[in-house]
């Protein structure tokens, strides 16, 4: 199965979105080996930083890019998408302590 990677790379100037692809076992999810093995084979030597938002930064100090995030996972049956907006309402909206009603 193949899983389209749609990731962006954050340069100091600007930002790129690109694409990657992962061949996957049938009803398997890619894993971060599995990431961090298609970024090397794009030329990315990176480490997983944030693994609740997908963000991988660089080994190489004098890298040209300062992180690469993972937007979208496609395998042709279910997506993974960040939605950003949906994000920022319900954090606004949960009260910032919990307590039980």
């Amino acid at each position: 199965m193949e899983c389209i990677v749609h990731f962006e790379v954050e340069y100091k100037q600007e930002t790129k979105e690109l694409r990657g692809l992962i061949f996957l076992d049938e009803g398997k999810a890619p894993t971060e080996k599995d990431f961090l093995l298609m970024f090397e084979d794009m030329g990315y030597k990176l480490r997983l930083t944030d693994q609740d938002n997908l963000v991988f930064t660089p080994i190489v100090p004098s890298s040209e890019y300062q992180k690469i995030r993972i937007r979208r996972l496609d395998t042709g049956e279910k997506s993974y998408q960040e939605d950003g907006e949906l994000k920022s309402i319900i954090s606004n909206l949960l009260p910032k302590d919990s307590r039980p009603i």
